[in-house]
């Protein structure tokens, strides 16, 4: 079976330059790429051609010979695709791919992904604090204990032995990445000797054993700004889990939680406070204390014939504002009650009301002046 046109393979015509066949190469591989065709059985054949075409027109010397003569410029054990049994063995496959290596896995050369560092940064902490309505009101110093890692005092965090220096680990040569090839791939891992340091260290401290740092339980003093509500978050830089081997410290993350209140609810920066007050003072009016979230009291004047549901609004009596400036308000929200254990005489009265009055309750009639017409319209 004839062999397919180098060119038609890469689909560029014999006049491309090296960066149009570079650039046609990357795009076939990443198509015909056999981990992206897994139903496709003809990919990797497919795949292979591509690669042994690229292997031969990059080249000026084999691209001059093949342009000339065609295939048979590399049969009868020529050095080109066919000596090697395919792209001039694996050797030149590998060089051709890995033009397009990185494109394909995300870079993977020494030069991108560089070796690993001696030092690393210390993982974030979290940290859940409840806190009382009055103390997000007006805000409070508490002191937080939590275990965590922190720098080792033995030796200063270096993980090294009486102020040793770590040396560059042999197997990588302070990569911190070694690479094999495994047929017609360059496979990269973390270094098995350095766990992807780069260094090693030959004296490792007693105390942590190497890691520079150790486990232990730490105090820190938290300044809680008045306002917070639940879901604020503080963030406390450096205060985290320290780095390894003399890296730099983490963050800790303080999550807040306001506790319920018994008497307010919250809804950001207002507050709000159901009050009950009695049948005569909701008809005649009058007066009534509330509380305010400080620990303080507020006298309130409530409108004769207020119905129940009403809310009373106090300006700036909420919650303070936690970017910015001012105050939230407090919403009384007023629940009016009816009397129970009514004795004998309260009744009589209360039925006296009843019978001496007919314009008294304008909802009651308004509603069942609504209903009778519903009724009427019905029948209709």
């Amino acid at each position: 079976m004839a062999k397919a046109d180098y060119y038609d393979l890469l689909g560029v015509n014999r006049g491309a330059s090296s960066d149009e066949l570079k650039k046609a190469y990357r795009k076939k591989a990443k198509e015909l790429h056999p981990d992206r065709n897994s139903d496709n059985p003809n990919a990797e054949e497919q795949f292979k051609a591509v690669n042994e075409a690229y292997d031969v027109l990059k080249d000026a010397n084999k691209k001059a010979a093949y342009d000339r003569y065609g295939h048979a410029a590399f049969e009868n054990g020529s050095n080109g695709p066919r000596g090697g049994g395919f792209g001039g063995g694996n050797a030149d496959f590998a060089s051709a791919f890995s033009d397009v290596f990185d494109d394909l896995f995300g870079g993977f050369s020494g030069q991108q992904r560089g070796g690993g560092q001696r030092a690393q940064r210390g993982s974030d902490l979290r940290y859940n604090l409840r806190v009382s309505l009055q103390d997000a009101y007006r805000g409070k110093q508490t002191k937080l204990t939590l275990p965590t890692s922190v720098a080792c005092d033995v030796c200063s965090g270096t993980g090294a032995e009486g102020g040793s220096e770590p040396s560059t680990c042999p197997t990588c040569s302070g990569m911190g990445k070694v690479r094999a090839q495994q047929g017609f791939f360059t496979v990269e891992r973390t270094c098995p000797t350095c766990s992807g340091r780069g260094q090693i260290i030959k004296n490792p401290c007693n105390a942590c054993g190497g890691a520079g740092r150790v486990e232990k339980d730490r105090t820190l003093s938290v300044n809680i700004p008045p306002g917070v509500e639940t879901g604020t978050r503080i963030r406390l830089a450096g205060e985290g889990e320290a780095g390894l081997r003399g890296g730099p410290s983490g963050d800790l993350y303080i999550f807040i939680e306001v506790a319920p209140h018994e008497i307010f609810e919250r809804d950001g920066a207002n507050l709000y406070c159901r009050i009950p007050v009695s049948l005569t003072t909701a008809a005649l009016g009058g007066e009534l204390e509330a509380p305010t979230v400080e620990g303080g009291r507020t006298r309130v004047k409530v409108p004769a014939g207020v119905q129940s549901g009403k809310q009373l609004r106090l300006r700036a009596k909420g919650m303070p504002a936690l970017r910015g400036s001012g105050f939230g308000d407090l919403y009384i929200e007023l629940a009016v009650e009816t009397p129970v254990n009514l004795t004998a005489r309260q009744k009589e009265l209360l039925r006296e009301f009843e019978e001496a009055g007919s314009n008294n309750s304008p909802d009651t009639q308004d509603f069942f002046s609504r209903v009778k017409s519903f009724w009427d319209t019905m029948k209709g």
